[in-house]
Order: C-alpha cells, then sequence, then structure tokens
C-alpha cells in the first residue's frame, strides 16, 4: 500500500515536471542521474564499464558512468513529456533520420533493430507515429501505477501491437508476417536459454538468437536503428537494410548484430544502457563479475 502511494505521488511529481521547458527538465534530470550513480546502480555500470574498456583509465572510466547516468536522469524526467505532454510537442522532441530506408519496405515485414540507448522510448513513439500499426514487445512491470504510465507511452500514438515476451515467438512471427514493422530490442541479458555466449566488446555475452531466427520465420528484413539522446532532444537514425541476412549461421548472425552495437556505442559511450547486469549470465563455472569482492 505505501508503495503504491509514493508510486502515485511520484507520478504526480512527473505530471507537475512536464510543464517545465525542455532545458530546465533536462537540468534536473542530470542532476537526479548523478546522485543515482552514487547511490543506486552505479556499480553495475563501472563493473561493464571495466569489463568492456579495460584499458580505459579507472577516473575516465567513471566520468563516463557518471555521464551515463546524467544522460539516464534527463531521460527519466523528459518521459514526463512523453506520458503528458501535448502530441505536438512529443513529436517536436523526436526527430528521425534514414526514414527512406522504412519507407521502401512500407507494407513489408521489418524487424527494427533498435539497442538498448537511453533514447529507444523516445524513438519508438516517433516510429509508432511514422508507421501506424507497428508492432513492439512489452513486458509487464511488477508496479502497476509504472505499468499503467508505460502502457500509455506505448499506446498513444499509431495504435501499436503490444505483443508479450511471455507468450512466445508464434504472435511474434504472425504480426510479421501480416507486413508490420516490429520495434525490436534483443540486446539484454534473458538468461541461457535460446542464447549464445558471443563476444560483446570481448567478453562472452549471453545473446538471444530471436533477431535471426524471426527474421527467417516472419520473412522480415532486419533494418537497425539508434535512438540518441542529442544536446536538446532526441533523435532516431535509421541504417540501411541489412543484406543476405540471416544467413543460416546463428552464431555468424548474432556476432553480427553485437558488432553492430559495438561501433555505435563507441560513437556515444555514455548512451549505451550500462546500468544493465549485460554479463550476469556466465559460462558454467565463472563466477558473476556482479559479486562484491
Amino acid at each position: 500500500m505505501l508503495r503504491r502511494l509514493g508510486s502515485w505521488l511520484a507520478l504526480g511529481l512527473l505530471w507537475l515536471l512536464h510543464w517545465l521547458p525542455t532545458p530546465a527538465l533536462g537540468a534536473l534530470g542530470r542532476a537526479l542521474g548523478r546522485l543515482l550513480y552514487r547511490f543506486g546502480r552505479g556499480r553495475v555500470t563501472d563493473t561493464n564499464l571495466r569489463l568492456c574498456f579495460p584499458g580505459m583509465p579507472e577516473a575516465e572510466r567513471r566520468a563516463l558512468g557518471r555521464r551515463h547516468f546524467e544522460a539516464l536522469g534527463r531521460n527519466a524526467l523528459e518521459m514526463s513529456v512523453m506520458w503528458f505532454g501535448s502530441d505536438r510537442r512529443v513529436l517536436d522532441l523526436v526527430a528521425i533520420r534514414g526514414r527512406e530506408h522504412l519507407d521502401r519496405l512500407r507494407g513489408k515485414p521489418i524487424l527494427l533493430l533498435v539497442p538498448h540507448f537511453v533514447g529507444l522510448n523516445m524513438g519508438g513513439a516517433r516510429i509508432a507515429h511514422e508507421y501506424p500499426g507497428s508492432a513492439s514487445i512489452y513486458s509487464r512491470q511488477k508496479n502497476p501505477v509504472l505499468d499503467r504510465l508505460f502502457l500509455r507511452g506505448r499506446l498513444r500514438f499509431g495504435h501499436p501491437t503490444l505483443l508479450s515476451r511471455q507468450d512466445g515467438m508464434r504472435p511474434i512471427v504472425k504480426a510479421l508476417r501480416e507486413g508490420r514493422l516490429l520495434y525490436f530490442l534483443p540486446d539484454m541479458d534473458f538468461g541461457p536459454r535460446d542464447a549464445l555466449f558471443v563476444p560483446f566488446f570481448g567478453v562472452p555475452a549471453a545473446t538471444v538468437t530471436a533477431l535471426p531466427r524471426l527474421a527467417q520465420l516472419g520473412r522480415a528484413t532486419v533494418v537497425p536503428a539508434i535512438a540518441r539522446q542529442l544536446e536538446r532532444g532526441y533523435e532516431i537514425e535509421v541504417y540501411p537494410p541489412w543484406e543476405d541476412y540471416p544467413t543460416g549461421d546463428l552464431e555468424s548472425d548474432v556476432r553480427r548484430m553485437n558488432a553492430f552495437i559495438e561501433a555505435r556505442v563507441r560513437e556515444v559511450p555514455e548512451q549505451y544502457f550500462w546500468a544493465h547486469k549485460r554479463f550476469k549470465t556466465r559460462p558454467p563455472g565463472e563466477p558473476s563479475p556482479y559479486r562484491r569482492r
């Protein structure tokens, strides 16, 4: 009961904050992020950065971790605009580049590969508006207040179809074969099931094989995209479709996905979702890197 009350109070605060100008929201969010880095999941972020950038000096890695949490905090408060702002304000906040790659495939099944950069929810809103009837995969939140809020954000543009990860691949394949665009985020550690250990920044990472499998089953074209946070606002950049994908070699196909993500991370390293325990699933006998020493 107290937790739910706290959630409603936080929701009310976000509603009040959405009236602020976007630059003010950004400044407050960055300050919030610095606090979260110090008292939240900063240790997980530091561990990930140490694993992925072993040659980077520790002081530089910590500075990168702080910038990451500043980006997270800013995004958390700017999400209030997506939930409560006018349609015009939301759409003005998010630009789209490279849409010609999607327009040429309109009406055909598209797997839009969108890795976990901090702007992914903003990018999803823009894609849903530009391509009505698209689909995305939704994981229900444990907190019912947050669940309602995230659903509000997901459903407000373009009448998208939300598919549950728990329902398996069949409804996802069906949506693709209907010619839908699927906003797809397959780059997190979901455990060993249907995953291969493939290098991510040189570290074996449990990587789901869903992207090539769905592309084959859904007869879909894979189109990668990155949703970035800009100095003011966001943009989702769509890259050219992948040719000759999938190849039939699952390991080669997921390696290509990880290599693409690595290249984009190096461009804006503070914006990848380092607060996630990307390496929590380990090969047999290997200890978790997140254990406290």
